[in-house]
C-alpha cells in the first residue's frame, strides 16, 4: 500500500511531552530505560543491548561480531533493544511481558514489575535512521506489560523497516496491530511505501486510544484502525540481525540510530 500524502497527520499537542530523550547522556536514562531485549525468556549476557552514546543527540544501536544470539533456541537472531518497562512471573512459569509465541517460552530470569513508561492511551513521536547492513531490521513496538492479565498481550506495530527494503527515495515498511493472545484484537498488519530514505533521519508517530489506532509518517497518516490496546503499553525500539552472521570483513558493527522521543499520556 502507498501512504496517502493527502491526509495530514495530526499536529503534536502543545503542551510538554510527558517523556522526551534526545539521548545527548553519555549513560543510558535509568528512569526511562532498560537495555535489555525481552530479559525474562533468556539470560542477561545473551538479552544485554550493544548501542553507544556520545554526548552528542542520539543513540546508535549495534549488533556487535561477537554479540550472542537472543535465545540458542531462536539462532541466528541477535538483538539490541531498549524498553521502558520489564515483567515477568517467577523461573520456569510462562508469564512476562510479550509472549508472542507459543513454543517454549518460559522465564529464565525472572524480572520483577518495573514500569518505567506504560501508558494506555497516549501519542508517541519518535524519529530514527534505520540500518542499511545486511541482515538487519529496526522496529518500534508498543507492547502490553501483562503485568495486570496475560491477556493484556496486544501490540501497536509503529514500523518494522528491513535492510533491504530500503531505496534512495522510497522505503517499504510493516505497521499495524497484533492481537497476540489478547482475543479482544484482531491481527491487522499492512505493508506500506513510503516517499522517503528511511537511512536519513525521519519521524513516525501513532496515536492510540478508546477511537482507536493511527500510524503517520513524516506528517502523513499511513494506516489507521478502529481497535487499540487499553492497558499499560511498553515502548520497545530495536535493532535485529537476522540470520548468519556477515562474513564480509568491516561488516560489523552493525548500527541504526534514534533521534529522539517525545510521548504525551491520555492522547486520543
Amino acid at each position: 500500500m502507498v501512504a496517502d500524502v493527502s491526509e495530514t497527520f495530526p499536529d503534536a499537542p502543545t503542551r510538554e511531552p510527558d517523556v522526551r530523550d534526545d539521548f545527548t547522556s553519555t549513560t543510558l536514562r535509568d528512569d526511562l530505560w532498560i537495555g535489555h531485549y525481552l530479559p525474562h525468556w533468556t539470560t542477561p549476557e545473551r538479552s544485554l543491548a550493544r548501542y553507544e552514546l556520545t554526548g552528542e543527540p542520539g543513540i546508535r544501536l549495534l549488533i556487535e561480531e561477537d554479540q550472542p544470539d537472543w535465545r540458542e533456541e531462536d539462532a541466528p537472531l541477535r538483538v539490541s533493544n531498549l524498553q521502558t518497562g520489564v515483567f515477568s512471573g517467577p523461573v520456569g512459569s510462562e508469564r512476562g511481558t510479550q509472549r508472542h509465541r507459543l513454543d517454549g517460552l518460559t522465564v529464565r530470569t525472572e524480572t520483577p514489575e518495573r514500569l518505567l513508561w506504560a501508558p494506555s492511551s497516549g501519542r508517541i513521536d519518535l524519529t530514527v535512521s534505520a540500518s542499511v547492513d545486511e541482515g538487519c531490521m529496526l522496529a518500534a513496538w508498543l507492547v502490553g506489560a501483562e503485568n495486570l492479565s496475560a491477556l493484556h498481550s496486544g501490540e501497536i506495530c509503529l514500523f518494522e523497516i528491513d535492510a533491504a527494503a530500503i531505496g534512495r527515495t522510497q522505503t517499504r515498511a510493516r505497521c499495524g496491530i497484533k492481537a497476540h493472545g489478547d482475543d479482544s484484537l484482531v491481527t491487522d498488519m499492512t505493508e506500506v511505501a513510503i516517499p522517503v530514505n528511511a537511512a536519513q533521519p525521519h519521524t513516525w508517530s501513532v496515536i492510540w486510544g478508546p477511537e482507536g489506532m493511527l500510524i503517520g509518517c513524516e506528517g502523513v497518516v499511513v494506516t489507521r484502525s478502529s481497535q487499540a490496546p487499553d492497558y499499560p503499553m511498553l515502548l520497545m525500539l530495536d535493532l535485529f540481525e537476522i540470520g548468519p552472521r556477515s562474513t564480509t570483513p568491516g561488516a560489523y558493527p552493525k548500527a541504526a540510530r534514534i533521534h529522539s522521543l517525545r510521548g504525551w499520556n491520555g492522547i486520543h
